[in-house]
């Protein structure tokens, strides 16, 4: 945190949930309504998940950090866009302006905003507004429960290799596959492998206007939009 707060403006990392506006919270609402300044990132340049999800109540006079994030399987041009972008922020912050940073889902949950605290916190005060998480999204969209009881819940990157998957998926009751899109023929063949590919339902864009719900065990495709989370009751 800054030394000196009265001279410098406050980065807000903001979660603006997983695509409905109504289900930001309230503090969320209050500080992308009276922005003088909001970030976020642009994957490849194109609009902003973020962005169009507080668009709604954005002010027509905000000024705008859209940070391009080039959307790689190498960490280096990632961490440069990274650089760059808060470099930008940390000249507002300077100057005394506050900065609302616009953040999918929640900011500290597996959320792009940690790498932007991480490079401005030791200088500048920041806060973290929480938000509603996919996997949480999903079970509601879905209608059934996440976990109850004594149940294990485990959020598992698709992104981990067959191997790891398949033995993080023996030792718990719910699971909550993320970051779907290209793998999604790998994590139906473990999910086959295991038996429970007719436990697994896939969930793309939820609460949005294009959500789509499916059962794994009938999606032909080999991948899946990346905003897809697979929900599983083992």
């Amino acid at each position: 945190m800054a030394g000196d707060e009265g001279m410098s403006g406050t980065l807000y990392g903001v979660g603006v949930g997983p695509g409905d506006p109504e289900l930001m919270t309230v503090k969320a609402w209050r500080l992308i309504s009276t922005a003088k300044v909001v970030a976020y990132l642009a994957a490849n340049g194109s609009d902003s998940t973020a962005r169009g999800i507080a668009s709604p109540f954005l002010p027509d006079d905000v000024r705008e950090i859209a940070i391009d994030m080039p959307m790689r399987t190498e960490r280096a041009p990632a961490q440069a866009a990274y650089d760059t972008g808060a470099a930008e922020i940390a000249t507002h912050l300077a100057r005394g302006e506050d900065v609302v940073m616009l953040c999918e889902g929640d900011p500290f949950f597996y959320g792009s905003f940690m790498y932007v605290h991480e490079r401005l916190s030791a200088q500048f005060s920041c806060v973290v507004v929480p938000g509603v998480t996919s996997p949480v999204a999903c079970a509601a969209v879905m209608g059934q429960p996440l976990c109850k009881r004594d149940d294990v819940l485990k959020v598992l990157p698709a992104t981990l290799d067959a191997d790891r998957l398949r033995e993080e998926l023996l030792t718990c009751q719910s699971a909550a596959i993320i970051k779907v899109g290209r793998h999604f023929a790998k994590v139906k063949n473990v999910l086959s492998a295991l038996d429970l590919i007719t436990r697994a339902t896939a969930v793309t864009k939820a609460t949005q206007d294009d959500e789509v719900i499916q059962p794994v065990d009938e999606i032909a495709d080999d991948a899946l939009p990346y905003f897809t989370t697979i929900i599983v009751r083992t």
